[in-house]
């Protein structure tokens, strides 16, 4: 799914940042702010500068003179009239693509009355409110599924607090992420695409046109030919390496034999399951039932898959959707 285009201008910077999906998630989404002192008043700003879609805001005091010293969404006019009126307001003027709404009622009052309320938000924001409030409500929103962030400031001090079930972030964007192009040990078709190309060939055009891929390929190749059958691994061999890369590059026009010299180290850079992974595979989740969300049944195909193939070997789209021991929990 794209994010609106109208939007793409519009929050171009932090698109930049989490992706359209990250923006489709705060599009998507329907916050519910308790109390809306200066504390939950600034955090539903950045949500709602971000772009959020939706929010509620629930408090059932008035604006005080004591409010214009720490409150940013509040003004002299404001003094006596609903505090959660006046800030929907002022929020509302600085995204109008947003759909703001106030609510004149004690969140607390809510929480014991109307428990059902907050099954329409995906994330409830509880300032300031008292442990036993907080307590009933961590159950109502953990009954419902829905995230639950506590916040309670004192002067220069403050606390943050998550309470959710689970938390799934499938891209979660890591930094320096090493594809896995399976240079070391190709699958049969990439293998004969790989013996379809002659690196000696006569044709300039030809060899300058050589994906950098198979060039790295065959370099693997004739290397392990003189290195009883092992890939570079110190710092002398991996020199020797690129090398030999540069030893059949014929001109400097030839992109896709620099593309190789500098893309080698993943010649040497075998991919393996990262710790964190490995995690969410051993979780007790990943034994899935009829009930589990789909996150979680897609970890449990990919473990029956790691537990079972040689993962050193790339499995084609056609290979894996013939697989009979998939988890088929429904």
């Amino acid at each position: 799914m794209e994010v609106r285009n109208n939007n793409n201008n519009k929050y171009d910077r932090q698109l930049r940042i989490w992706g359209d999906q990250g923006q489709l998630a705060l599009e998507q989404a329907n916050t519910c702010l308790l109390n809306c002192g200066p504390t939950g008043s600034e955090a539903l700003k950045n949500l709602v500068l971000g772009g959020i879609g939706s929010c509620t805001i629930v408090d059932d005091s008035k604006v005080e003179a004591r409010d214009l010293g720490n409150n940013f969404f509040v003004d002299w006019e404001s003094i006596g009239l609903s505090k959660a009126k006046t800030v929907c307001n002022f929020l509302q003027e600085l995204n109008d693509t947003v759909k703001a709404k106030f609510l004149e009622e004690s969140p607390e009052t809510i929480i014991n009355v109307n428990p059902d309320f907050f099954s329409q938000f995906t994330l409830v924001i509880a300032t300031q409110m008292k442990e036993q409030s907080l307590l009933m409500l961590d159950a109502i929103c953990r009954k419902q599924g829905v995230m639950l962030l506590i916040a309670r400031s004192f002067g220069l001090t403050g606390l943050i607090r998550i309470s959710l079930k689970e938390h799934c972030v499938i891209e979660s964007k890591p930094d320096n992420v090493i594809h896995d192009l399976r240079l070391q040990k190709p699958w049969a078709e990439l293998k004969r695409f790989s013996d379809e190309f002659d690196t000696e060939i006569d044709d300039s055009v030809i060899h300058k046109h050589i994906p950098f891929a198979i060039l790295l390929i065959k370099a693997c190749e004739d290397w392990r030919k003189t290195h009883g059958d092992s890939l570079p691994s110190t710092s002398k061999e991996k020199a020797e390496f690129k090398n030999l890369l540069s030893s059949k590059r014929r001109g400097v026009d030839e992109d896709n034999y620099k593309e190789a010299i500098l893309s080698a180290y993943r010649v040497w850079s075998s991919p393996t399951i990262s710790s964190e992974l490995q995690k969410i595979l051993n979780d007790s989740a990943a034994e899935v039932n009829m009930n589990s969300p789909d996150f979680w049944v897609m970890v449990a195909a990919l473990k029956v898959v790691v537990e079972t193939i040689d993962t050193s070997v790339i499995l084609s789209i056609k290979y894996i959707e013939n697989v009979e021991f998939l988890p088929r929990p429904f």
